[in-house]
């Protein structure tokens, strides 16, 4: 949720029926190694992202991106699990980099989901399956902008990378 408008004094009032399920998007943005193009990579799933599926992600963009691969991580604990060591022990190409604990402001992929919570706030969706969708429209719209691409790594202090 985040502000709306309402008449003075009168708070809105949301109903739903509580039932839970579960959506977990891992993602990340990419840079070319001339720092040309800009990209965001995402994945979701039914349920938390552990150690397996942080595993799998980085799998995929071992597939699909050339040459050696930086990825810079926050400290989250599925981050840094066996899974992971193993993969980096099987990959050379494969490099972790962590950023210091507690600075999600120096994280390019905060301002990602602060795109996406923007295109989302407000909305009303009915199950799981339209919020899938919302949520895959509001990361592709990100996707297709290189102005929000660009933002997020401006606003992280990190705008050397794009020069």
């Amino acid at each position: 949720m985040r502000r709306t408008w309402a008449q003075r004094g009168q708070t809105p009032i949301l109903y739903h029926d509580f039932r839970r399920g579960h959506l977990s998007v891992i993602s990340g943005l990419t840079v070319s190694p001339r720092r040309q193009r800009l990209g965001l990579v995402y994945r979701a799933h039914e349920r938390s992202i552990d150690g397996e599926l942080a595993r799998a992600f980085l799998r995929e963009l071992l597939r699909h991106l050339r040459g050696p691969v930086i990825v810079v991580w926050d400290n989250l604990g599925t981050h840094k699990g066996a899974a992971l060591r193993d993969l980096c022990s099987r990959q050379p190409r494969l490099h972790l980099e962590y950023l210091p604990p507690y600075a999600p402001d120096l994280n390019p992929d905060e301002g990602i989901w602060n795109h996406a919570k923007r295109d989302l706030a407000n909305g009303a969706v009915c199950n799981l399956n339209e919020l899938w969708v919302e949520v895959v429209l509001a990361l592709e719209r990100t996707r297709q902008s290189t102005r929000r691409l660009r933002g997020c790594f401006k606003e992280a202090g990190l705008p050397l990378m794009l020069s």
